[in-house]
Order: structure tokens, then sequence, then C-alpha cells
């Protein structure tokens, strides 16, 4: 059964989604898509990361290879997998563990010291399969998890047995193929140079993960087919995903630039991926479509608002929120998954759209080039530290009531322009500069955990609340490979609020001289330096080592 989708529109929006697709149509785009014209878009190297199109099927002929995997963990004895990896290598799998609830998988996509270590308690190191995700295999994170589990693997079974519990996903001929190779990995799955990351969840990067969680590939992938074959359709308002495109870029246009995603309970983490895709797909050239996962439900909203809400057949729980937005005359769409095991049609259903938004917004979809600038920030960072044995000095604008901050000089001297130099007046008159259309973006460096989390979904509501602007919420380093772009190249309408701390302990990297609290502090710095560098109103804030008391401290100062 193919996926439903329902919308409601605005007037003015409708009637220009209307115009643009029967400009398609004459144009012939949706075709034109599938030959790979570059043209579609900005006529750059489009046609080389189009892969993705066709990799359904390319995986439908080559399933055995996931169910020998599935025989051979169970054959194994595995008891626990942990994927580590980033962001299009990582979310996916995310998705798929938590909507087919397989509480045995893990993943690992931070450099937190507390963190790294949270997931290895929750192992027994000799009976787990270790995943290691990475298309370039260059990538810091996954090359620093990998060298952290191998040597631990090592210290349980010896050097001679761990890399049996070892597998890569990795893009042929790539660094980290090399190394699987030379430490006797158990298994070497190839994705497609092709396919850009957050493009490849029904690649091997997706399938392989699937596959050893004990998802069943074949049915699943026969079920995203469907969804393929219904977007071949030419006539673009019979496509499911040009139409949703066509609206994800027309909202844009009339100044709708935050699209609001409401998932049901089943499909909850949905969310974080299309973050990715949406974000590092549009956010460029000084636009973007900003998604916003995980805000809670307002009772009235801004007119720079679009709404995707996502459910499954038989959940009526979003149906009031929905009925709410459309009725105020916002525009909004409604999917309907026929059952979770459809997840994979919403997958290409989503990348299709993108393409299609990025084509309408007139920007190549499939570069990233902000995080790229990231990277470059992070990596002066720890080549100085290799060099001296510390991190570069720092200075922060203002340090009282165990509290540090810090900004660009220029920004220091606007937030302390008033001469009231204490810490709930520096930033009341940061948040004080938010205004309409703005949104306001949590960047928090800290442990990814239950309480954290609610601390600062907390924090989102009262800024929220107070201020009428839609909020984000990300956790450092995995937004960097995420909505990080979106936020650096996009519009100049972000507010952002980056959140460090101290570290209790730290933990080593093996074969390197920096540990893992140099890594994290390294990528937050380069972060912050970018968006200061874009010239961002951005605000960094940084915490003690009680991370607790100083989220609490924090969210009195913004209340």
């Amino acid at each position: 059964m193919l996926n439903t989708m329902e919308y409601s529109l605005p007037a003015a929006i409708e009637a220009d989604v209307n115009t643009t697709l029967a400009t398609w149509q004459r144009d012939e785009k949706i075709a034109r898509i599938w030959a790979k014209d570059a043209s579609v878009w900005s006529d750059e190297d489009e046609a080389k990361w189009l892969d993705w199109l066709t990799i359904v099927g390319e995986e439908l002929a080559d399933t055995q290879k996931y169910a020998d995997l599935a025989n051979d963990i169970d054959d194994a004895g595995f008891t626990d997998v942990l994927l580590m990896g980033m962001g299009g290598s990582s979310l996916c799998p995310e998705v798929l563990a938590m909507t087919f609830g397989k509480a045995n998988f893990h993943i690992l996509d931070s450099t937190v010291p507390a963190q790294v270590k949270a997931v290895e308690d929750k192992l027994d190191l000799t009976r787990t399969l270790f995943i290691v995700a990475s298309k370039s295999g260059s990538t810091l994170e996954p090359n620093c998890f990998k060298q952290y589990f191998f040597e631990r693997a090592c210290e349980k079974v010896g050097r001679e047995n761990a890399g049996k519990q070892f597998i890569a996903i990795t893009d042929p001929g790539s660094k980290m193929e090399h190394v699987a190779k030379g430490d006797g990995f158990r298994h070497i799955f190839y994705g497609k140079p092709e396919i850009g990351g957050r493009f490849s969840a029904l690649s091997a990067f997706g399938m392989t993960a699937a596959a050893a969680m004990g998802i069943d590939v074949e049915p699943f992938l026969t079920s995203a087919n469907e969804m393929v074959e219904a977007c071949r359709e030419t006539e673009p308002s019979e496509s499911p995903a040009a139409v949703l495109g066509t609206i994800l870029g027309i909202c844009h246009r009339h100044g709708r630039d935050k699209l609001t995603i409401f998932t049901s309970p089943e499909i909850h983490d949905l969310g974080a991926w299309m973050e990715q895709l949406i974000a590092e797909s549009t956010g460029k050239n000084g636009v973007a479509i900003i998604p916003v996962d995980r805000e809670p439900l307002r009772s009235a909203y801004n007119d720079d608002r679009a709404f995707a809400f996502l459910s499954v057949k038989g959940n009526t729980d979003l149906d009031a929120a929905y009925e709410q937005v459309t009725a105020a005359g916002h525009p909004a769409v409604k999917v309907t998954l026929d059952g979770i095991d459809n997840l994979g049609q919403e997958f290409f259903r989503w990348e299709f759209a993108t393409a299609v938004a990025g084509a309408i917004m007139q920007i190549n979809p499939f570069n990233q080039p902000d995080v790229e600038s990231a990277k470059i920030e992070a990596r002066k960072i720890t080549d100085e530290y290799e060099q001296t044995g510390s991190l570069p000095a720092e200075e922060p604008f203002f340090e009282g009531d165990g509290i540090k901050l810090f900004s660009s000089t220029e920004y220091a001297a606007r937030l302390t322009s008033n001469g009231e130099n204490t810490a709930a007046a520096i930033v009341q008159g940061y948040l004080g500069q938010i205004t309409e259309g703005d949104y306001f973006g949590l960047l928090a460096y800290i442990e990814m955990n239950p309480e954290n989390e609610s601390s600062l979904q907390t924090l989102r509501e009262n800024v929220s609340a107070k201020h009428n602007v839609a909020t984000c919420l990300g956790f450092g380093p995995r937004f960097l490979h995420s909505t990080g772009q979106a936020y650096k190249g996009g519009a100049k309408n972000g507010v952002f609020l980056q959140i460090t701390s101290d570290d209790a302990f730290d933990l080593e990297v093996p074969q390197q001289t920096y540990t893992f609290g140099v890594v994290k502090a390294a990528q937050s710095r380069g972060d912050f330096q970018v968006l200061l560098d874009r010239d961002r109103r951005a605000l960094r804030v940084h915490l003690g080592s009680d991370v607790e008391a100083g989220l609490k401290q924090l969210s009195d100062l913004i209340q």
C-alpha cells in the first residue's frame, strides 16, 4: 500500500503551487530529473549525485548479502550492535532502531566523553558487533570511535580476534576500506560515491544497519519501491513527491521558511532524519528551509511557518493539531503511513521532494559547503593542540555566577552596551534581539541524555512562549552533520545559543595526541567561530562540570 498525503494551503500559495506544477509539466522537469539533467537545478555538478534515484532497484537485486549478514550475526552470537557514524551514516539507522524497537542496536554520534563512556557501559565488549559507517573514511568522529573501540576490543579478545567484531560501511577506495582490510574486519559493505550521505538511507548505509538489527531488507525495499515507481510519474501533479516538494519550495518563496514537523509516537525519530535532509540540502547561498522538530504545539503561530504531520494509519493523535493550524490559515501537509513497514517510502518521498524544493529555490541541493567550513576551523584547533599540547587560549567577555560568556568582540560590546554587566542582563539583552521572522537555535555540546534533553526542551519552550518564534534544539557535534549547514549557509535570521561545559572526565583517543574532550572542544569552538564569521547573532554559554546545575542556572537566567 502506498502511504497517503493530503494538504491544505492558503489561496495565494495554492495558486502559486498549481502554476509551478503546470510549468514543471510544460518543461518536462520530472523526466529530466530521472534523466539526471543538472539544469533542473543550478547546472553545476548535480548530475553526479543522483544515483539515489535508482538505488532501491539496485539494492533489491542484491538483497542476499543482507540476509547472509543477518544469519552471520545470529550464528556468531552477538548480543548487541554499535553503529558509529555521523549524519547520513547514523540518522537513518537511528530511526530504524527506534521505530522497530531494536533496543540492542546502539548509535554513537558524539565526541562528548560522557556519552562515549555511557554507550560503552551498556555493552559486553566481547559480544558486541561494531559497525563503522563513513562514506569518505576520513571523517574525524567515526575514525576516533573506531580507534577507541577497536583498542577496547583488543584488550578483551586479543588483537588477532578484534577485527572479527567489526564491519565497515564505506565507499570503495576510501581510507576506511584500507583500515578495515588491514585490521581484518568481518565484512565491508560498499556505498556509492554518487550518493550523498543524507540521500543514502536506502543504500548500503541504511540497509546494512537494517539487516544487522534484524529487519528483513527485501520486503522493506519492496515497499519503498512502490514510492519510487509512483515518483516516476511525469505529470507533476500526480507525483506524490513532486507535489510535496513544490509545496515546500513555494512556501519558502512566500516567506514560510520554517517547516515545523510533528510525528506520531510510532515514528517519533523520523523528524531527526528529516532535519538533516532538509536543512543540509536547502540551507545555502543565503536561503534555507529551517526544519523545526520536537517543538511543542503552540496555540498560535506567525506567518513564517509551514507544517508537516506524519503519523501511522489508525493513530489520530495529530488530527486535532492539523485541523488547528490549517483552520488558522497555515499551509500544512499530512502524511499517513500504512504501517511502520512502509517507512522506506517516506525516505524516498522526502528525498525526491527535497530535490524538487531545491530546484524551485534555484540552489544545488546536493552540496554542503558550510559543513566543510566548520571542519576546517576544528582541524586548526586540533592541529594546534598536537603542536603545543594545549588548546588555544580564549577569554570570556563575562565571567561570574558560575558561567562564562563568549562572543565576538563586536557582538559582546553590543550585549554589554547598556552598562548592566550581569549574566542575567546580558542573556536578557541577547534574547531581546530576537525579532519576528527569526528562529532560535540551541546548540548543546553536552551529553545527549534524557535529563539534559528535558532541561533544554523546557528552555526552548520558555523562549518560544516569550518571543513567539520557531525554536530548534541540536546536540553537538551531531548537528554539525545536519542542521549546522543551514544555520551557517542560510538566511541571517537565526539567533544561536551555544552551550558548552567542562568534562567531568576525559577519554584518550588511541594513536592520537588529542582526547575526546579536546575533539569536542575543537568542534564547538570551530562551529562557533564560523557562526561569528557569518555575522550570526551567537552567544556561547560555558557551564562548569556540573551540567545539571548549570542548565538550571541558565534556565533561571532565561526566565
